[in-house]
């Protein structure tokens, strides 16, 4: 280039369009977090089961510091603590010693593996190696003489998928081990996605009240929502017990709630379906009346009862909220983020109580939320942007020119708030500012109730704080 073209190359180079016009080819705090964290949380919800991540000890920690701020609960999450010399030599030893040193310290039912970048991108053949790890002649037990617990891997690394393919992979590979072939039973598997421990207890409520045996897979309900206890727990009590995992292959059918995942990710329901004949069926998590009423009318078909009369309580005192306080949220409107399975409740609910969703934005890459979406409402969905696969730079961008009324997500979007002066209401994970996270519930007309009421309260104090007056009654 010539000196007499520089100022021109210089004029041009300033037309570039700014970030937020254009998608930028980096991610800025993502709307996501990595497979190995929804892994090792999928692992937590089996009976007597270490998550345990092939990988670097930093991997474990980062996600053992971010599932307790969550949860309020310890857990440990083991490490093969992969250096450089294993990163150039293999891996194989430091899998070893660590399922041997697990093993003898927590003796754990289960040790549930899973991959992390670095072990995947060196190609670590980590089927194999538990192959060899379980050889009766070779392996642990030959060398240490301790039994060997059940050993499940599930291949996770970030950069394959997001948090929730990782928390399914790891179910998917349960199921696979240890489901088994026999005669049909009147159980029903229900595959819940990543909620919080108060909705799972409330789910597993529901499907009792139709008198329906049933196995909540994965548990971690009691694991990462316990009592205080005078001595430390290696291994809490909870979880789904292998029994019971057993019993998926035999069940009557298999109900997954959310399952939206990156493609190439299986589901432990499809699996069931394919290899067992166990009947599946894949609906939103139950947020709303609408949605609500959609698996409980799935499970009278599977019992043959009618709603409980609690249950059905319970919906009507819901209907008779939507009435108190539709003056409150009718046409207000709402960005949501986060997973895109909690996102499409979340906005099928708030068009049924006249909230209009501007943006819908999460980190997946299932490439179905937009479908989802315009799906479950119908009557706005021309009107509601969607950005899957995104982080909160771009949904920065799009708040600032929206101008919600409300941001409706986890804490990873409080800086957001804060700078652009939104109400945040918090919902899903991770939720690291507040305590209660895990008893925030979100499902059924029970969960739909608690969150209507911190809807249409933070609107109300919304007014409260604008007003001169700051009127007492509203």
């Amino acid at each position: 280039m010539s000196i007499t073209e520089l100022p021109k190359a210089l004029a041009d180079q300033s037309k570039v369009p700014s970030s937020t016009e254009t998608k930028s080819s980096s991610t800025t705090n993502a709307c996501r977090m990595c497979m190995p964290l929804g892994a090792c949380l999928a692992y937590v919800g089996f009976e007597g089961t270490v998550p345990f991540l092939h990988g670097s000890q930093g991997c474990a920690t980062y996600i053992r510091r971010y599932l307790i701020s969550h949860f309020s609960e310890p857990m440990d999450i083991a490490s093969s603590s992969v250096g450089e010399a294993a990163t150039v030599f293999g891996g194989e030893e430091n899998l070893r010693v660590g399922v041997a040193n697990v093993s003898r310290v927590y003796k754990p039912l289960m040790i549930g593996l899973a991959s992390t970048c670095l072990t995947e991108t060196i190609g670590e053949d980590v089927p194999g190696m538990i192959t060899r790890i379980k050889d009766p002649e070779t392996g642990l037990r030959a060398e240490t003489g301790q039994a060997t617990p059940e050993l499940v891997f599930a291949p996770t690394p970030s950069f394959a998928g997001t948090h929730a393919d990782g928390y399914h992979a790891a179910v998917t590979a349960v199921v696979k081990e240890l489901a088994e072939v026999g005669e049909e039973t009147e159980s029903v598997n229900l595959f819940p996605g990543i909620v919080s421990t108060a909705d799972l207890r409330h789910l597993s409520e529901i499907v009792a009240g139709y008198g329906l045996p049933h196995a909540l897979i994965p548990d971690y309900s009691e694991r990462l929502d316990g009592v205080t206890v005078a001595r430390y727990e290696k291994l809490p009590g909870g979880g789904t017990t292998a029994t019971a995992v057993a019993g998926s292959g035999r069940a009557l059918a298999s109900i997954t709630l959310g399952g939206m995942v990156t493609p190439g990710v299986d589901l432990a329901g499809e699996v069931l379906q394919e290899q067992f004949g166990v009947e599946h069926l894949r609906m939103p998590l139950p947020i709303g009346i609408r949605l609500v009423d959609t698996f409980t009318d799935r499970l009278t078909e599977l019992s043959g009862q009618p709603m409980p009369h609690w249950l059905d309580a319970e919906r009507g005192r819901l209907v008779d909220a939507y009435i108190d306080g539709h003056k409150y949220a009718a046409d207000r409107t709402a960005i949501v983020y986060g997973d895109e399975d909690l996102v499409v409740g979340v906005t099928a609910f708030l068009s049924e109580i006249g909230i209009r969703t501007l943006l819908v934005a999460s980190g997946g890459r299932s490439g179905q939320l937009a479908a989802e979406i315009a799906k479950l409402t119908p009557a706005r969905a021309a009107d509601i942007e969607v950005l899957d696969d995104g982080d909160f730079h771009e949904i920065e961008a799009r708040a600032a020119e929206l101008k919600p009324d409300l941001l409706i997500g986890h804490s990873k979007g409080y800086a957001t708030s804060r700078r652009l002066g939104i109400p945040l209401i918090r919902v899903g994970l991770p939720i690291h500012d507040r305590v209660g996270a895990q008893r925030l519930r979100h499902l059924g007309y029970r969960g739909t109730q608690d969150l209507f009421d911190r809807v249409i309260n933070t609107l109300i104090q919304v007014r409260q704080d604008e007003s001169a007056v700051g009127y007492a009654y509203m």
